[in-house]
This record gives structure tokens, C-alpha cells and sequence, in this order.
């Protein structure tokens, strides 16, 4: 769809064209540091300046040596040239020759891989490492699953132990590194149909799965793999199979082990013209529907929003989080970091239409708190935080699972959303007592990064969103909460509220956490601790 910038009403130079924009986008290099005055969100502060994402700790420096070598490694203390210093091939052990090399690297030399968006210039080993090396990540896009080259002599390391092993042990179905992160990541659902894919070494891309021969216990192998327990399995259903340029997988005769992929072999097409199409948690269901184009805040009815949840630590509530399956929530890392970080102090409720009563001890009990590793509390950049429940939410009529993303799942500019909290109405307002929600759109992110909206601070990381009809946004108080949109008859979690300046105000949208950013790092952690 077109998306309708008219409605943004930002007036600010140069005029932005109305085109489609896909969702996530890459910010336009951002313009000198600019510091708005006296911000303020659903969190309390919003960051000043941009902090890009691929800004990370440095190593130690490479230590200079006595005269008979040139330079030592920092981390292994071997000898190198100084001509081997930034020249885009790691001969440290673990290349800290070649850090913080910037785009000073020469554009003629034969080893470099140059940024798509910048003249950085990268190691090829920085490519797909699941670290973004490039200023707008791109080195990380179209990966398979999350792998770590290594050294020339080493096609891959285990990443907890450094461990070598071959490129034909990665997704093989047997565990070969001893955490067996070697099998990590290699199923997938794909697409709004939620198409099973299974990544294949051989052919270096992820591959539909045939229909033939599919059973319900290959659907539950199926979202073993991807995250969920044994227990979650809502269906398989088939669809028709398209043009796959690298083939397919299909089911071997007689063959079924623990694990998906040792069940499956290569096939150049489908016997019976099927793939497969999975949903492994019945979501995305609301039971209430809403009523769309309001005008401000709205009070909820019972079902409208099934998957929000209040979020109360010790004496008053503090924010929302989304129910993405009967043990899992999604909330803001700024909402759990720091102080607040035990699990003594929570208790989350759950199909709670009014506020909850801080004395009500039927909430439920927080068993783990995990908080997404490269979040940066200065600009809430990677603000994303899981908490893992003590007991099951039980699903009824007033709480259901929003759906996760699925891969290649992104939402243009002019998108339709709806946000839902229990935060203030407006600025200065004291919290609404009744859940509300409200409709909203996402903007560009080149337009939030314009000097007069956030100045170059939104990161790949992060979505905005503003009002359809008038300035609506996120207020203080919904941090956490949940920015939903519906596709296909299905409700889909596109961000978590993360922060915003003031409450609607003119050219200050509100600011998510990027959904589908997080979403093979979630479901790590739902294999990890469930």
C-alpha cells in the first residue's frame, strides 16, 4: 500500500515525497548532535543524541612492542606488521587487528568488503557474524541462521567455546558444539501464511518444507525447533507450493528422530504441489473487535486487547507487556533494567480490563527476567526485555497471545496500528483507571530522523508512530505496552513502547522497539529457559 504522508503534517525542510517506504528502513545519515530541550516519555527521558547501533565496547588496544616485533595481539600477544593493522583481514587471533578501522581503509584493496550504504570497509568474516559491523547493519542482512567464521584454517567456531567445526555440521540435525548452538536458528515460519521454511547448508538459503506425508507430529518437531515447548502445537495446514529457485525439503520415508532436519532430505519439487504452513500457539485472536478511526484515547471493553498486561513492581504499576505465549511476556528493557532487575518485586496481570489493584495478590509471579544484550540505556536503543512466568497463563475470552512476526514480515509507512495502556491521557494527567487505546500509523523513519522530529536518534532498532486523526500517541505510563496491527484476520505485535518526548506533541511521534529485530532472539530464549 501508498503510504499517505499528507497526514504527517511535519513542516519542516525539505519537503519528504509521499512513496512507499518498507518498514524497517535505514535512517539518513544523521545530522550534527542536537540536544531537545528538556524531553520527556513514557520512561521519564528521551535520548538527546543518537547512539548508533554499531557503536559497541571496544577492544584493548593493540599493545605496541619492543623493536624486534612490530605489533603484538591484544588478546593472543602474537607478533603482526604494522602493514597488517586495518589492512580487512584478521590475522589476530580474534581480530582485533582490525577494529575500529572506521572508512579510512583504502577502496582498492583486494581484501576489503565495502559497506552497501557507506565507504566503510569491512573484514568478509564480519559478514553475517550477527553483529552489525556496517553504520545501517546491512552487513547483517539476508544471513541464514546466526554463524560465527572464524579463522581461514576454520570454516566456523562453536560461539560458546570457540570450538572449529565444518560448514556441513551446521543445521545438520546433530548437535556438534557442546551448548549445540551449531543447530540454532534453523527453522523458521515465514511470511503472513506463516510458511515452515528450514534453512539448508547445501544450498545456502531456507527451503519451504513439502506437504507429502505431513504429520502433526512433525508440526510439534517443527516448533520444538523454532522455540516452543512440547506441548505447543496449534496446526499444520498446506498452501500451494510457488517457485522455490533452490528446491525444497520433503519428508524422508519412515524417518522420524527429535529433531526436524535429520527427517528431512532435498527434493526438487512437490509431489503434490503443497508446502507447508504452520502455527505452532493459536494467536493473534480477539474476540471484541474495535472500532477504528477514533478520535484520542478510547476505553477498552473486555477482548478488545487479550494479550496486554499490567506490569506492577512492588507498590504501583510501572508498565505494560504483551502475552506472546502462556509463560512469556514482551516488555521494554527499560522498564525491568537496573534496580528493578530481581524478580522478587513483579507480579504481572492479565486480562485485567481497570487498573489493577496494588493490593491484589492474583497476579502472576516472574520466575526470569532476560533483557536483550545490546541494549543501550542512554538512548534506549535494542529496548526490548523478556519475563518468563512462574505459572501458565490460562487462555480465555479476555487473554490470548498476540503473534510474533514472522520472517520477511514488515510493515510499510501509513501502516494502521493501535497502542493500548493504562498511561496518562496527556501530558501532566494522572493515570487512566480503565485500559485505553488508541490508532495510530507508523512514519518513515527518515522523517523521524529530520532535524526537527529526533534529530537522527532512531536506530534501526526502533519504529515510530503517530496519530491518524490528530497528535495521538504513547504517554507516560504505557512503556512496555504493546503496538499491534491486524493482517489476514490475525493480530501481529509490530513494536513495544519505548519512549517518546512529551505526550502527542507537534513532530515528536512515539517511538517503538522494532518487533522484527527481536524476534529470532526471543525465541532463543524460549528454547534456552523453557
Amino acid at each position: 500500500m501508498e503510504a499517505n504522508l499528507k497526514n504527517y503534517e511535519y513542516p519542516a525542510p525539505p519537503p519528504y515525497e509521499s512513496l512507499p517506504y518498507a518498514v524497517p528502513m535505514r535512517p539518513v545519515p544523521p545530522p550534527p548532535p542536537y540536544s531537545p530541550a528538556e524531553p520527556t516519555g513514557q520512561s521519564g527521558t528521551a535520548p538527546p543524541t543518537r547512539s548508533p547501533p554499531w557503536d559497541r565496547t571496544s577492544r584493548q588496544a593493540i599493545l605496541l612492542s619492543p623493536p624486534t616485533c612490530q605489533v603484538y595481539c591484544s588478546f593472543s600477544f602474537s607478533c603482526i606488521s604494522s602493514s597488517q593493522i586495518c589492512d580487512g583481514v584478521g590475522d589476530c587471533l580474534f581480530g582485533d587487528d582490525e577494529e575500529n578501522c572506521g572508512p579510512q581503509m583504502l577502496p582498492t584493496f583486494p581484501t576489503c568488503q565495502f559497506c552497501s550504504f557507506s565507504s566503510n570497509c569491512i573484514r568478509a568474516n564480519q559478514i553475517c557474524n550477527g553483529i552489525a559491523d556496517c553504520p545501517y547493519g546491512d552487513d547483517e542482512e539476508n544471513c541464514g541462521p546466526i554463524i560465527f567464521p572464524s579463522l581461514p584454517s576454520c570454516p566456523m567456531y562453536c560461539i560458546s567455546t570457540f570450538m572449529c567445526i565444518s560448514a556441513k555440521q551446521i543445521c545438520n540435525g546433530i548437535a556438534d558444539c557442546p551448548y549445540g548452538d551449531d543447530e540454532e536458528n534453523c527453522v523458521r515460519l515465514y511470511g503472513a501464511d506463516s510458511q515452515l521454511q528450514v534453512y539448508s547448508t547445501l544450498k545456502s538459503a531456507w527451503l519451504p518444507v513439502c506437504a507429502d506425508n505431513w504429520t502433526d507430529a512433525y508440526g510439534r518437531l517443527a516448533c520444538q525447533d523454532i522455540g516452543y515447548n512440547g506441548s505447543s502445537y496449534n496446526r499444520s495446514d498446506t498452501m500451494n507450493s510457488t517457485y522455490a529457485p533452490n528446491g525444497y525439503f520433503q519428508l524422508k520415508n519412515g524417518s522420524q528422530t527429535s529433531k526436524l532436519y535429520s527427517s528431512i532430505e532435498h527434493s526438487s519439487s512437490c509431489s503434490l504441489g503443497q508446502v507447508v504452513s504452520l502455527r505452532c500457539i493459536s494467536c493473534g485472536v480477539s474476540y471484541n473487535s474495535v472500532a477504528s478511526h477514533k478520535v484520542g484515547g478510547t476505553k477498552a471493553a473486555s477482548g478488545n486487547w487479550p494479550w496486554h498486561v499490567g506490569l506492577r513492581y512492588k507498590t504501583g504499576l510501572l508498565c505494560g507487556g504483551s502475552i506472546i505465549s502462556p509463560k512469556w511476556i514482551v516488555t521494554a528493557a527499560h522498564c525491568v533494567y537496573g534496580s528493578r532487575s530481581s524478580t522478587s518485586g513483579w507480579k504481572v496481570f492479565a486480562g485485567a480490563l481497570t487498573l489493577p489493584s496494588y493490593s491484589d495478590a492474583n497476579g502472576y509471579s516472574v520466575e526470569r527476567i532476560i533483557v536483550f544484550p545490546g541494549y543501550n540505556s542512554s538512548n534506549n536503543d535494542n529496548d526490548i526485555a523478556l519475563m518468563k512466568l512462574t505459572d501458565k497463563i490460562t487462555f480465555n475470552y479476555n487473554t490470548q497471545p498476540v503473534c510474533l512476526p514472522n520472517a520477511g514480515m514488515f510493515w510499510e509507512a501509513g501502516t494502521q496500528c493501535w497502542i493500548s495502556g493504562w498511561g496518562t491521557t496527556s501530558q501532566g494527567d494522572n493515570i487512566a483507571r480503565t485500559l485505553q487505546y488508541a490508532e495510530v500509523q507508523l512514519v518513515p523513519s527518515h522523517v523521524c530522523n529530520q532535524s526537527h522530529v529526533y534529530n537522527g536518534s532512531i536506530t534501526p532498532s526502533m519504529l515510530c508512530a503517530d496519530g491518524l486523526y490528530g497528535r495521538i500517541g504513547s504517554c507516560q505510563g504505557d512503556a512496555g505496552g504493546p503496538l499491534v496491527t491486524k493482517t489476514n484476520g490475525t493480530w501481529w505485535l509490530v513494536g513495544d513502547t519505548s519512549w517518546g518526548v512529551g505526550c502527542a506533541q507537534p513532530n515528536k511521534p512515539g517511538v517503538y522497539g522494532n518487533m522484527a529485530m527481536f524476534v529470532e532472539w526471543i525465541y532463543l530464549q524460549m528454547r534456552t529457559y523453557s
